[in-house]
């Protein structure tokens, strides 16, 4: 059952073309992959599907900044959404973790999985504090110790964490793998397909390092330039000369 599609997104910074005519679908509980390099447009499409781009250009206009234009359309469970605020996305189902998600320093693990869930009662966030633990057993014994004092993939984890608390029906990943040792790479992906398996939650993942992601996405946009350039299976995008040129330096 189609989840999500986005037609003809163009997002405009000024006269910057962030995303030109960009179009996705994806299933419930599928995994995609949105492959890039940097400044491609990956993260402004995050911003666009999880409403966010919406608060930006409301604060942009305020302050007299760069003015963002946005055209095409972003239908979920058959309702365009495309005006609707990031808030009311996130009620339905559709929860961001951003790249370099902050954390709350001065706040123990457990609090900030606590914080995350202010909305939900107190039995339904401990259920979901576990559920947490169980997949990023690392965080488990960390739960006292002060988010501040966590490694980048520690802290990129406890993001990820704070995000399921939400219970979110669609998990917008925004290169979650960025800054991470390979060892903690690989640590995150086995975390990211055990939702998958465990839940059939359905995850958009945008990444700049395609070799850990595309064997375990069920299909893949290649974006450059704010164009969609390719897309496929994870294991067509595999066996394609130009992604293994671009991406493999194969």
């Amino acid at each position: 059952m189609q989840m999500l599609k986005v037609e003809n997104l163009m997002v405009f910074f000024e006269n910057a073309l962030a995303l030109n005519d960009f179009s996705m679908e994806l299933d419930e509980g599928q995994i995609v992959g949105v492959i890039g390099s940097n400044s491609a447009g990956k993260t402004t499409l995050m911003n666009t599907l999880s409403g966010l781009i919406l608060d930006m250009r409301i604060k942009e206009k305020r302050r007299g900044g760069e003015r963002i234009t946005i055209y095409g359309k972003i239908i979920y469970r058959g309702e365009d959404i495309s005006n609707v605020p990031p808030s009311e996305r996130v009620k339905k189902g559709i929860v961001l973790c951003r790249e370099r998600h902050p954390v709350f320093g001065e706040s123990s693990v457990v609090e900030n999985l606590r914080i995350a869930g202010y909305l939900k009662s107190r039995g339904h966030i401990r259920k979901t504090i576990e559920y947490v633990f169980e997949v990023f057993p690392g965080l488990k014994r960390l739960r006292g110790r002060k988010a501040g004092f966590l490694s980048g993939g520690e802290q990129q984890m406890l993001a990820i964490g704070m995000a399921l608390v939400a219970e979110p029906s669609l998990l917008l990943l925004d290169e979650p793998l960025l800054g991470l040792s390979p060892m903690m790479q690989n640590m995150l992906v086995e975390s990211i397909k055990r939702l998958k398996s465990d839940s059939g939650m359905t995850v958009v993942l945008s990444e700049q390092f395609a070799r850990p992601v595309l064997p375990m996405i069920d299909h893949g946009y290649i974006i450059e330039n704010g164009m969609l350039t390719l897309s496929g299976t994870g294991q067509e995008l595999m066996d394609n000369p130009e992604v293994k040129a671009a991406y493999f330096g194969v």
